[in-house]
């Protein structure tokens, strides 16, 4: 049973957004900080990814670890209606694998970062790895096989 009311749980519900969330401005400030530059939630490509880097052919989805199954500590189990958690987790894990085959098939690189990787003490390490991905990625130049990180890369 939920500990609060319908009503200030659908306020509550109604106030999480979509886009530009903190750990999304997070990566994206850093990111222009230095230098890149991208576009966001582009819509000419499926999924809209949360950042497209042309000059490094490269999508960025900063993903919310609860919403999107991460298995970290934050991928809480709620104790009220439980089946309509399941339902929606399983489409989003399922939507989410079919945008990264899609945008992989297009010859592009997948960066996923999950939110949990934006902690203190993980923050700066994630930038730098992304960053790093980014300049080899840049200097690379056209070929066969889109790259695909993930960070963290250890819970």
């Amino acid at each position: 049973m939920d500990t609060i009311t319908k009503e200030q749980r659908s306020r509550v519900m109604s106030r999480i957004r979509s886009r530009d969330t903190k750990p999304e401005l997070t990566v994206r400030s850093r990111l222009h900080a230095a230098g890149w530059r991208f576009r966001v939630c582009d819509k000419r490509f499926p999924g809209h990814p949360d950042v497209v880097i042309p000059r490094a052919r490269t999508f960025i989805e900063v993903r919310g670890c609860f919403w999107h199954r991460h298995g970290c500590a934050r991928s809480t189990m709620p104790k009220s209606n439980v089946a309509f958690w399941m339902a929606k987790w399983s489409r989003n894990v399922r939507r989410d694998k079919r945008h990264e085959e899609e945008w992989s098939r297009l010859g592009w690189n997948v960066v996923i970062v999950w939110e949990c990787a934006l902690d203190a003490e993980r923050l700066e390490r994630t930038l730098l790895s992304i960053c790093q991905a980014l300049d080899a990625w840049a200097a690379e130049g056209p070929r066969r096989r889109p790259h695909r990180l993930v960070l963290p890369r250890r819970m």
